[in-house]
């Protein structure tokens, strides 16, 4: 399997429940319009079979589906047509069983679930980059909002990808740049 169709099979979740809040309770996270937009670019710029914003609050779901709406089918799509592309794959959902349930769907196979943290994490079991790519199973890579995913939805990854670092002890990216920087060591072209 190429690069090309790897990410076709390879499915963003972006997590806003169940995460956790600074002092670790579990929270829900309010869905921001950056995401909405910059996620959905850089999934349509790396090939990304699907992009689920997961929320269980209906009215952050319909903010979702109020944006996708304008740039794919309103006003919006006839100003901007590459916003409308962007929103090809993009989707809402209320928790991920939906959005495994949709996967299993598309994929007629169980993805393999890795999750992302800013965080080594000592008792989750790493995959590399490559290893990720490698792997024959559709792909479903978490991302967090807050300060991170709450253990049960760790507990769902088989593996955890390498957090991303810098040179320097700040490490507190937007899940936007995040999302981006993980993708392309996934699926960058060199």
């Amino acid at each position: 399997m190429d690069l090309k169709e790897k990410a076709s099979h390879t499915h963003v979740l972006l997590m806003h429940y169940p995460v956790l809040n600074r002092n670790g309770e579990t929270v829900t996270t309010a869905v921001t319009n950056l995401d909405i937009h910059d996620i959905s670019r850089a999934c349509r710029t790396y090939g990304i079979g699907n992009y689920f914003i997961v929320t269980p609050i209906k009215l952050q779901r319909e903010l979702v589906e109020n944006v996708i709406e304008h740039w794919t089918r309103g006003w919006g799509a006839s100003y901007n047509e590459r916003r409308a592309q962007a929103f090809d794959t993009t989707a809402v959902a209320p928790n991920i069983a939906d959005c495994l349930a949709k996967i299993r769907e598309i994929e007629n196979d169980e993805p393999l679930i890795v999750a992302t943290s800013a965080r080594s994490l000592s008792n989750a079991p790493m995959m590399t980059y490559e290893e990720a790519v490698l792997d024959k199973r559709p792909l479903v890579l978490m991302f967090g909002t807050g300060w991170g995913m709450a253990p049960e939805l760790m507990n769902m990854a088989r593996a955890v990808l390498p957090p991303i670092k810098g040179p320097s002890e700040y490490n507190h990216l937007s899940v936007r740049s995040a999302v981006s920087i993980v993708l392309d060591r996934l699926f960058g072209v060199r």
